[in-house]
């Protein structure tokens, strides 16, 4: 053969040739140690599919089968026939020649066990190099083609047009596994989903997109029946049939789906993947199938799927709570079920019932049943139970007017006093609730409708009050008015143990609390935040009132961290308590910014210049309430938040602060230098400067002196007589909060004023010479000698392409500045900790 490429190429130039001229139209994408990699890859893939792994050889005079052995052991030396789709062929090359065979002929060799695959593939003289070339050197010859460059070039690019496409049978597809079927799903809803000819939303929630994927997905030759039959929506070779009688409302009266574009762009995104997958995989993604579900559908059905560690761990808390035998001894109902899978691992199945919104839910139980489910056909079934009536309606005669949903098995039992207490609800319930705080922060709507459009909602909203919102609250209030003294095991939030919100549930709602734990919110699928997520078991027949609960807490790895104490207290909110203060008497300082009383809403507490627009609470800070809304301040953000304590409510304290200056200025100290003092002399007159011009070496007067007279107790006499007139019903009527002589700082508090004195003095060195590199780098925000410590920060870290606050700064003396602050503030807020619980703004 004639060389075609210069062999004075090095292997590295002659792979690029060989790319560029023969395979310009697909990736060259080089990996490990294979030396030239061809793939298919775009927008609808993952991974590439791959045409074609060779081996290179610079010159011309290579053994072409030598080539095929060195990469047949690369290969087999790092597990890739293992790790990574295969491609259809294996190759190799030098500058006059390139040979082909495809994978599957030499596949088996992989199988080897007795064969050592860690030997250097590069060496031709080891004793398994020589016997693999010794063994397949046949094969090779009868099976692998070899085009001349030169002689058979048109041949050669005829070969890959016709062989190096999506088309061919031996091109390995992607396979669809339980750890990709989600992103796969994210590519159809792209790809697919336009082209189906059907109004998403005026069938929403009916009939889902979702839906339409699993019938894709769970198919064998674009037939769904033949896989698993029992979906709602099953493909039918060109078109979708819908399964009237599985959906729930029967308002639908379609029968067949088509496509828009005779199919092409479902034929070309599936030719990529297998289908089915595996059937290993068929029951966890049919389980999984919430995760498909879009958020606001999946809150109303409830479809956050409990992950298997904590279902084990309820059921063990359950045998705990009523002996080993609890199984043999109760019934179990969960009427929220889902797809069943907090039902796994039980034992008696006579004595388990299971419930869910959906009808498409019940098929997927009643096929893991066939599947082997240790649960009773007759036992599974649609109910919805925020609507449904749980028994029959007969009349005088005992003549059925009206049926139930429910089994008649199952009405008996709750019928009968001595067989409903030994009923165990087993439930993780719906998790929506009528508002959430970014729909109220920003469009100042709530989804009313998603709690409150059913019969429950409007049966027992006297006994809900405020809870209401909450579909699991609805749940439980049903469960305890109508299910009377059986055993209610449930997830939820604990929001109905100690929020203010539930106190009116709680008056309707008493009960022995026995056991329970709680886990990070996050460690289920589809919940965000960092909040937990509570499993508690009530005997509904003892009448007591909820006073505290004690929880064993697990972070995600299923390990115990600590014990953790909730509280149904009857004080007022710590909100009820800053009314107190609130005054419009005055001209204003400042304005407070606050929320909910509880951990997860501390991200919304600020000191700001003006009153905002959100659908937050903004009250007028004067001289007269400047301490009670630090100390509000302070309480709210010197201890910091966790999944453990998000849910823990701030509340109304005794009266000792009062009588505590320290604490009171620990507390002004504290919220004069932390991160949302977000008071800016940009929008207004800044007077929240704690120092004097002198002090930091201001090169200009301040427009306010306020609060350095404050702290040097120089406000006028006459402020005190307005203290009185703002807070006349304070416990202690003659308290005034506008000091007479000079603030004590406890030693915690003057390491930080003397830390944001230092960062003070260093913005009004810099910021004064316009011939800093700080200066000449914010040309537009000149030296402003009222800065505040928000200026501060913006004028050393500067702001990035969406207009926020760098996290850092380049000046590395103002990096070390702000730390120090910040390690101080954190020593402050130690310091306060204690009183806080102390004071009973919180309960420990």
């Amino acid at each position: 053969m004639h060389s075609y490429f210069p062999t004075n190429l090095s292997e590295e130039a002659l792979k690029s040739r060989v790319a560029k001229e023969f395979f310009a139209e697909f990736s060259y994408e080089p990996f490990g140690k294979v030396d030239f990699c061809i793939s298919y890859r775009n927008a609808t893939l993952f991974e590439s599919l791959q045409f074609l792994w060779a081996e290179a050889k610079a010159g011309d005079k290579s053994d072409i089968y030598e080539s095929f052995v060195q990469l047949i052991l690369t290969i087999g030396k790092a597990d890739l026939y293992e790790n990574l789709l295969p491609p259809a062929f294996l190759g190799a090359f030098d500058c006059a020649k390139i040979a082909f065979v495809e994978y599957h002929e030499i596949m088996s060799v992989f199988s080897k066990s007795d064969f050592n695959w860690n030997v250097a593939p590069s060496d031709y003289t080891t004793k398994e190099f020589r016997e693999l070339y010794a063994k397949i050197k046949h094969l090779l010859e009868s099976k692998s083609l070899v085009f001349d460059y030169s002689k058979d070039k048109t041949e050669l690019k005829n070969f890959i047009t016709q062989n190096f496409t999506l088309s061919n049978k031996n091109l390995s597809k992607i396979p669809i596994t339980k750890n990709n079927f989600i992103r796969i799903y994210i590519k159809w809803l792209t790809c697919v989903k336009p082209s189906i000819s059907i109004d998403w939303e005026a069938e929403k929630p009916e009939i889902l997109d979702s839906d339409f994927y699993l019938a894709d997905l769970l198919s064998y030759q674009n037939t769904t029946k033949e896989i698993f039959e029992n979906l709602r929506i099953l493909l039918d070779k060109d078109h979708y049939r819908i399964a009237l009688e599985k959906l729930r409302s029967g308002r639908l009266n379609i029968s067949e789906v088509f496509f828009k574009d005779a199919q092409k762009a479902h034929s070309k995104f599936w030719n990529l993947y297998e289908r089915p997958p595996k059937e290993e995989f068929w029951g966890y993604i049919i389980e999984r199938r919430d995760l498909l579900v879009p958020q606001d559908i999946r809150e109303r059905k409830g479809a956050f799927f409990t992950p298997s560690i904590w279902v084990e761990k309820a059921q063990d808390y359950l045998a705990d709570a009523l002996g080993e035998d609890w199984q043999e001894e109760y019934y179990i109902w969960d009427c929220a079920a889902g797809t069943g899978n907090l039902l796994a691992n039980l034992s008696n199945k006579y004595h388990i019932f299971a419930s869910t919104l959906d009808k498409s839910d019940v098929e997927i139980i009643k096929e893991r049943i066939k599947n082997g489910a240790n649960l009773c056909e007759e036992h599974i079934f649609a109910f919805d139970f925020l609507n449904d009536e749980l028994f029959d309606k007969v009349d005088e005669k005992g003549n059925i007017l009206a049926q139930s949903k429910l089994p008649k098995s199952l009405q008996e039992i709750l019928r009968d006093e001595s067989k409903r207490q030994r009923l165990v609800i087993f439930i993780n319930p719906p998790y929506a609730e009528a508002g959430s705080r970014k729909q109220a922060t920003k469009t100042g709507t709530t989804k009313e409708r998603v709690a409150r459009d059913n019969k429950i909602s409007e049966i027992y909203k006297k006994e809900l009050g405020k809870a209401n919102n909450e579909l699991f609250a609805q749940f439980f209030i049903r469960i305890y008015k109508e299910i009377p003294n059986c055993i209610l095991a449930s997830f939820s939030t604990l929001k109905y143990v100690n929020s203010t919100n539930f106190i009116k549930f709680r008056e309707n709602f008493q009960a022995k609390f026995l056991k329970g734990f709680m886990c990070p919110a996050d460690s289920f699928d589809n919940v965000k935040g960092q909040f937990p997520i509570g499993f508690l078991i009530w005997d509904l027949a003892q009448k007591t009132p909820i006073k505290q609960v004690k929880l064993d807490t697990f972070e995600s790895s299923n390990k115990i961290i600590c014990k953790k104490r909730f509280y149904a207290s009857k004080k007022a909110s710590i909100n009820k308590w800053l009314a107190k203060f609130f005054s419009d008497k005055d001209e204003q300082i400042g304005v407070l910014m606050a929320d909910a009383p509880d951990f997860q809403n501390n991200n919304h507490i600020a000191f700001i210049n003006e009153i905002g627009i959100a659908h937050l609470l903004y009250k007028k800070i004067i001289p007269q309430n400047l301490i009670p809304f630090c100390v509000y301040f302070a309480v709210r953000l010197s201890i910091k938040s966790s999944w453990i304590n998000n849910r823990d409510q701030f509340i109304s304290p005794s009266n000792e602060w009062q009588q505590d200056s320290e604490f009171q200025n620990d507390c002004l100290a504290f919220s004069l230098f932390h991160t949302q003092n977000k008071i800016t002399s940009k929008d207004s007159i800044n007077h929240f400067i704690p120092f004097s011009e002198k002090e930091v070496n201001a090169k200009s007067s301040f427009t306010s002196h306020f609060m350095n007279d404050f702290i040097n107790g120089k406000i006028k006499p006459e402020s005190e007589i307005k203290q009185k007139e703002c807070f006349k019903d304070l416990c202690v009527e003659k308290q005034s909060f506008i000091p007479t002589k000079p603030l004590y700082f406890s030693p915690q508090a003057q390491e930080v004023l003397r830390a944001g004195r230092e960062l003070w003095r260093y913005y009004h060195e810099v910021a004064s010479d316009k011939s800093s590199p700080q200066s000449l780098a914010n040309p537009y925000s000149p030296y402003n000698a009222n800065a505040s410590l928000y200026d501060i920060k913006e004028f050393f870290k500067g702001r990035n392409e969406k207009n926020t606050i760098n996290l850092k700064s380049k000046d590395e003396h103002f990096n070390s500045l702000i730390a120090q602050l910040n390690q101080v503030l954190q020593n402050l807020a130690k310091k306060l900790e204690s009183k806080i619980y102390e004071y009973g703004f919180l309960e420990e």
